[in-house]
C-alpha cells in the first residue's frame, strides 16, 4: 500500500481525518467518500464534433459557392455573351 487510496480502500483512516473525528466514535463504522476522479471523455468528444461540424460547414459553404458561381457564369454566358475559361498549363514539356 503505497497510495493513500490505497489505504482508504483497506480501511485505514488517514492521521488528519482520523483527528477530526469526535471522541467516542467507532472507527469501525466510520466511511470516508472519496470524489471520483475526473474524466475527460466529455471534453474530448465534444472537440471532436465541434471540429467536425465545422469541416462539414465549411465543406457546404465551398460547394454551394461553386455550384453560385457556376450558375452565375452560365447565366452570363447565355445573356450578354460573357465566357468564362480555366486554362490549364501542362507543367511538363513534351518532346520537341
Amino acid at each position: 500500500m503505497q497510495l493513500p487510496e490505497d489505504q482508504l480502500r483497506a480501511g485505514h483512516i488517514p492521521a488528519d481525518v482520523y483527528r477530526q473525528l469526535p471522541p467516542g466514535t467507532d472507527v469501525r463504522r466510520v466511511v470516508i467518500v472519496q470524489e471520483a476522479p475526473r474524466s475527460y471523455t466529455g471534453p474530448i468528444v465534444l472537440t471532436l464534433v465541434v471540429v467536425t461540424a465545422s469541416i462539414a460547414v465549411l465543406l457546404v459553404i465551398a460547394f454551394v459557392a461553386q455550384v453560385v458561381a457556376g450558375a452565375a457564369v452560365a447565366v452570363l454566358s447565355a445573356t450578354s455573351g460573357l465566357t468564362y475559361a480555366i486554362n490549364r498549363t501542362c507543367k511538363t514539356k513534351k518532346g520537341i
